[in-house]
């Protein structure tokens, strides 16, 4: 057996996971050395390889993700038939969870305006503010990420409002849930959308010119998930023309963002690159290593593994 691993351990990490399958050969590479020759001479690999390298494998047995997203993993032809693709839902939370709190603070305090005017050295006061506490936030994919970020804003007294793929149980930190038929009639009622999604036909361009004229003059939108689940050149229409007030995106279509686009002067608008996960955090690294030997453990031991993913939904198995 064979075990391709491409997400950075250290040494103690790397003897913890070889101890769940001691008789296996252990190829630890970074993501610079991956090859199509590596990757399809592997049994197991732990971390995300090009999709289009997995592909014709003949001996791919398992697939554990370092991402909370499958995106080109689920499409046909990739992942073997009978192999197992599983994700690292569980890992992430904590960090883009932060993050999104991070954004949603600079929109409503200016903050993105004030740092705009240190660089000016410009002393000037940008005028009223909003407040978390006694707004609405709506939450667009209640999973680790999105129900972390829901919990936080509950704690600072925003209203919660969440949207899940499928009916289910309303966690405590959640005042209302609904599934995504019901988005429509809940934009007009949030100061706050947080889009918590992954990257799926069904998301793909999910928020357009008709969803930015449900939202509330001073809504703001927050996307974590996928950019392509926003339309830009509608979001930079409402952004003009006044329809929403404010977007913190950590994700773009097209992405990266070319220099020249009109997005990045939008006003009300921060930017980052994608950076609100990866490994940012060590926190982060560090539950994805363990989601990792667990799954080995449990693989070895011909044990369910977790977080399976759904093929066809390119969601975690319930």
């Amino acid at each position: 057996m064979r075990i391709l691993v491409v997400i950075p351990l250290n040494e103690e990490e790397k003897e913890k996971l070889k101890s769940k399958m001691p008789e296996a050969e252990y190829i630890f590479i970074s993501t610079e050395e991956i090859t199509d020759e590596v990757v399809k001479s592997a049994d197991i690999i732990i971390g995300n390889v090009p999709p289009e390298y997995i592909k014709g494998s003949k001996k791919l047995k398992w697939l554990q993700l370092n991402s909370a997203g499958t995106d080109g993993y689920c499409e046909a032809g990739v992942i073997p038939e009978g192999a197992y693709l599983t994700n690292a839902t569980g890992a992430y939370g904590l960090a883009i969870s932060e993050h999104m709190l991070g954004l949603v603070l600079e929109i409503k305090k200016k903050l993105n305006l004030y740092y705009r005017n240190q660089m000016e050295h410009l002393w000037k006061d940008e005028g009223n503010v909003t407040s978390i506490e006694g707004s609405t936030t709506l939450v667009v994919g209640l999973g680790d990420i999105g129900g972390d970020f829901a919990r936080k804003m509950k704690a600072l007294g925003s209203y919660t409002i969440a949207i899940k793929r499928t009916k289910g149980e309303k966690p405590e930190y959640v005042d209302e849930l609904y599934t995504m038929e019901a988005l429509d009639d809940l934009l007009p009622k949030a100061n706050i959308v947080a889009l918590c999604l992954p990257g799926t036909k069904d998301s793909y361009h999910l928020f357009n010119k008709d969803k930015f004229s449900l939202m509330r003059k001073d809504g703001i939108i927050i996307n974590v998930g996928r950019g392509n689940c926003i339309c830009t050149e509608d979001l930079c229409d409402a952004l003009e023309n006044g329809i929403i007030s404010g977007a913190g995106l950590d994700v773009t279509d097209p992405e990266p963002l070319p220099e020249g686009h009109r997005l990045w002067d939008q006003p009300g608008v921060v930017i980052t690159p994608h950076i609100s996960g990866f490994f940012h955090l060590p926190e982060t690294l560090r539950r994805i290593v363990n989601i990792s030997i667990e799954n080995l453990e449990n693989f070895n031991k011909e044990k369910s593994l977790k977080n399976i993913v759904d093929f066809k939904t390119g969601y975690r198995k319930l």
